[in-house]
């Protein structure tokens, strides 16, 4: 993230393996008679409104079969209209019964639409959920779902929205399977449930060394921040504008849709003196391979003032650069510029890997991938280094896989901030500001993570009132 001026692109290649398997099918005993399976699904929701914030389709599934079922095996999906053909839309389990840690949601795409249907919610079990008796239901299940943009959704036109279902009951418009079968429930016409989902769910894995924090602080100086390992910067120096101030006070903390939320706002008035740039980082650099996540609001437009500025807001880890061109050197960035810089004209993302630079004559070891697009509003962004590779996923999807020569050789610090690359990008002297927003942060030492799995990790926490936890050893 530092100094980037010129970068050095090379190609990243991929392979990926499909294995198939095959079981076998075994006859009942003549003797035996077999068990009569059933499920059946009640729904209710307190988003109640045809415009709503999150749709909540709270659920229990009721084993209304004969025999134990495993819940692992059972998949229940809730139908709805996507409010436009490129709106992604984020699962959240507020509470359960059964863990929220043990509940997934997935999202996909029906092979035929319907005037109320084009998507689906797949709710599905982890192993750890365990198994339904004859007669037994998992009792409540408090699930939301919303667009990535926070956009409002019209739940007018959704199959599976029930607005006056206010209490628990049963509810056909949401269907449920068991081992592939459908036992409950009628899909949208010409959709049975057998399609796949877009992101399969996977069971998390053990519990790693953990650094997790909701940033739920009541300001800049709470003592806690500095207690949990955070430094909030204060201290003069690049990168950005030369001369401007690093200023603690514009880090604030508020709560939005529930959630707490730390706010770094970067301000400027034309000059180096009028400019006061924010960042956050961990005390500690104890953080290397694992899993990095972080959910991120960017901005495209100022909160006051003229626009323009060639800004940056970022997600990174680094270490020091012991010597120019030394070769334990280590950085791994999420970086957006949502007015161009370094050469570029307009809004572009970038990730990039560092093996190594030296600032003077400017000498760049990289890997970076880029994309030149608006990413204004809220992004899931997870980052995982293995022993083999860099990988970099945005919103679910894999955005870049970087070369096995650019992992850390040394432990990082967690780090964001936002700044200037420079003042040319609007000359005008009157005063400015933006705001780049931070959700959450996680790190898992030494697991690899799906972002599936970085959601689940994630609600698990907040489910549990956890807002902030720290297991990963020093050194």
């Amino acid at each position: 993230m530092r100094f980037a001026k010129n970068r050095l692109r090379t190609a990243a290649a991929t392979a990926t393996a499909v294995a198939l398997g095959a079981a076998g099918l075994a006859a009942l005993p003549a003797t035996a008679s077999a068990a009569t399976a059933g499920l059946n699904v009640q729904y209710r929701t307190s988003a109640t409104g045809a415009s709503a914030d999150q749709a909540e389709p709270w659920i229990k599934v009721k084993n209304t079969g004969d025999s134990s079922v495993q819940l692992s095996g059972v998949k229940v999906r809730y139908y709805f209209k996507a409010d436009s053909a490129s709106a992604t839309y984020r699962f959240a389990c507020s509470w359960a019964v059964k863990g929220c840690a043990n509940v997934t949601g997935t999202f996909g795409t029906l092979t035929s639409p319907t005037a109320t249907a084009d998507r689906y919610l797949e709710i599905g079990f982890t192993s750890g959920a365990g198994s339904l008796a004859a007669g037994a239901d998992t009792g409540d299940m408090q699930l939301r779902f919303y667009q990535a943009s926070w956009q409002p959704l019209n739940q007018s036109d959704d199959y599976s929205f029930g607005a006056s279902q206010t209490s628990y009951g049963s509810w056909s418009k949401i269907t449920a399977q068991l081992a592939g079968n459908t036992l409950w429930g009628t899909a949208p016409a010409g959709n049975g449930p057998t399609d796949p989902p877009t992101d399969p769910p996977t069971d998390p894995p053990a519990d790693g060394a953990t650094l997790f924090d909701d940033f739920n602080y009541s300001g800049y100086s709470d003592p806690r921040i500095s207690a949990n390992g955070w430094s909030v910067r204060s201290n003069s120096g690049g990168p950005g504008v030369p001369g401007a101030t690093w200023a603690p006070e514009n880090v604030t903390f508020s709560t939005t849709g529930g959630n707490s939320i730390m706010n770094l706002e970067t301000s400027t008035a034309g000059t180096a003196a009028t400019t006061e740039q924010t960042e956050v980082l961990t005390k500690a650099t104890k953080f290397k391979n694992g899993t990095y996540a972080a959910r991120v609001k960017f901005s495209d437009a100022p909160r006051s003032g003229p626009d323009g500025d060639r800004l940056v807001q970022t997600f990174f880890t680094i270490n020091d650069l012991t010597a120019p061109m030394a070769d334990n050197y280590a950085e791994y960035d999420f970086e957006y510029l949502p007015n161009g810089g370094w050469g570029e004209p307009a809004n572009i993302l970038y990730t990039t890997s560092w093996e190594t630079y030296q600032a003077d004559p400017w000498v760049a070891v990289n890997q970076h991938t880029e994309s030149r697009q608006s990413f204004s509003g809220w992004h899931d962004l997870v980052l995982t280094i293995d022993g083999s590779s860099i990988k970099y996923y945005i919103d679910g999807q894999l955005f870049g896989t970087h070369d096995a020569a650019y992992l850390p050789e040394r432990p990082m610090s967690i780090n964001f901030n936002q700044w200037l690359i420079d003042l040319a990008g609007q000359t005008s002297t009157t005063a400015r500001s933006y705001d780049q927003q931070v959700d959450y942060v996680l790190h898992i030492k030494d697991q690899v993570l799906t972002p599936a799995q970085v959601a689940t990790k994630v609600n698990a926490y907040r489910s549990a009132g956890t807002t902030f936890q720290d297991t990963v050893p020093s050194g």
